[in-house]
């Protein structure tokens, strides 16, 4: 079996006797270490350039969201002061139109009435 610490990136550790410290050696051979670590340099940039774009574009997204709520109240204020009023109106004319009902049929009543009287003689 092979060397159990050993990974296939060249580097290599062995544990030391009696402690819990570990020796770490590269190898010579795989020296392209320091281009793969600029590499990840260079991604963890790219990774934090996107989440600044992200943090960005949510705060944006929650502007909107605040000032469409902000607009969606209003407009339930001023739905629900629009409804007020419309009731408002029809009850104050509801009773004008019954009693304009009540004397429409009376009246009705009054020249049927009269003209089944003169009819009938």
């Amino acid at each position: 079996m092979a060397n159990p610490y050993r990974s296939r990136e060249g580097l290599s550790s062995r544990p030391v006797a009696g402690s819990d410290e570990i020796q770490l050696r590269i190898d010579p051979v795989h020296g392209e270490l320091d281009e793969e670590i600029s590499g990840l340099h260079r991604q963890v940039k790219q990774l934090k350039n996107v989440a600044q774009e992200i943090e960005t574009e949510a705060r944006v997204q929650n502007d909107i969201i605040s000032d469409m709520q902000r607009l969606m109240s209003n407009a339930e204020s001023g739905l629900k002061n629009g409804m007020r009023r419309l009731n408002r109106s029809i009850v104050q004319h509801r009773s004008n139109h019954i009693l304009q009902v009540i004397v429409f049929g009376l009246v009705c009543f009054i020249v049927v009435y009269l003209w089944s009287k003169r009819f009938k003689r």
